[in-house]
């Protein structure tokens, strides 16, 4: 009777145990998911690997006496950079010789956990770029390899803007 009921407690105990595992969703099928594009904002040009340029011959009102001199505002697009998980591209604003903005233009995001991890780490990298005003910035925990590919590919932009 013993023996019995040590089977069935260590068969029960077993099945839980198998069902109760959860799996990791990083595997190399991961790797051939889809790739999302942001599509750029109204009046700039798409997404290419080499510089687009906007520029802006508009004075803005000024106070004083004498006109302001425009400036000119001018997007770089940073080399398509080919990580473990898929493309990363960074496009940057320059303006005045100083980042105004950056903003990855691709991304993996074949998977939920791809979306959640860029979701967090791409704001977060958008922002310390034009904080630090270079590449000389901190990858993100937990999402390594796409720091790496927008880190790279913020590098070429960031010479093609000869920052």
């Amino acid at each position: 009777m013993r023996r019995i009921v040590t089977a069935i407690l260590s068969t029960v105990s077993t099945v839980v145990l198998l069902f109760g595992y959860h799996t990791s969703t990083n595997n190399t099928a991961a790797a051939a998911g889809p790739v999302v594009q942001q599509q750029a904002s109204p009046g700039s040009s798409p997404p290419s690997r080499s510089s687009s340029k906007k520029g802006s011959a508009t004075p803005k009102p000024g106070t004083g006496s004498k006109p302001q001199k425009p400036t000119a505002t001018t997007t770089y697009t940073g080399t398509v950079a080919d990580t473990q998980w898929g493309p990363v591209q960074v496009r940057i604003t320059v303006q005045d010789h100083k980042i105004t903005r950056a903003r990855a233009l691709q991304y993996p995001q074949g998977t939920s956990t791809d979306a959640q991890i860029n979701g967090n780490a791409l704001p977060i990298l958008d922002q310390e770029v034009v904080q630090q005003q270079a590449a000389a910035i901190d990858t993100v925990s937990g999402a390594t390899v796409t720091s790496d590919g927008y880190l790279q590919s913020l590098q070429s932009a960031i010479d093609q803007a000869h920052l």
